[in-house]
């Protein structure tokens, strides 16, 4: 609804307002585009305008989604569900994020699980085993040695950390 009423304040008239886009009637917004810029920016949003930005960023959508809320739910590999999503061919879209991100798609991925995986043992509420299961990891060994690998901790060393720095009431 802001990004909605920011438009409308510059006189312009949004056709769809989606999590990430925004689709106007006008083609052309150069008279008022630097004033939408900062209007955006103050309301800690971005105009991304260029069609290599708009690209990457629904991969980046699309990955923080299914990370966040669809992990277990796809039975397709990262790659096929991208392409399906994007309407690109994989190699293309894989190439673009290299170059602009400076890392894989399979990096990033790989990335936004880890940072899932510890969430979810912070909030301690799963097992590891749950855990593993719910991002879809083939075994929890998986999870734990690419945990390792990304973060330098095991799983359990990463738990125990977070529990060394509470005290109890009692020794307070």
């Amino acid at each position: 609804m802001v990004v909605k009423s920011t438009f409308e304040k510059l006189r312009l008239h949004p056709l769809q307002v989606e999590l990430g886009e925004v689709e106007i009637m006008e083609n052309d917004i150069s008279a008022v585009k630097e004033q939408l810029i900062q209007e955006l920016q103050s309301l800690d949003f971005d105009l991304l305008d260029d069609k290599k930005t708009k690209s990457i960023e629904r991969v980046k959508n699309l990955i923080t989604d299914l990370v966040q809320n669809k992990s277990n739910s796809i039975d397709v590999k990262l790659s096929e569900y991208l392409s399906r999503e994007l309407h690109q061919d994989y190699s293309s879209l894989s190439n673009l994020f290299s170059e602009v991100e400076g890392m894989t798609i399979e990096k990033y991925y790989i990335l936004q699980r880890i940072e899932k995986v510890k969430e979810l043992i912070v909030y301690d509420e799963l097992s590891l085993s749950e855990i593993a299961f719910q991002l879809n990891y083939s075994s929890v060994a998986y999870l734990s040695n690419q945990f390792k690998k990304v973060t330098g901790l095991t799983p359990s060393h990463f738990k125990n950390l977070r529990t060394v720095k509470r005290k109890s009431l009692e020794d307070l």
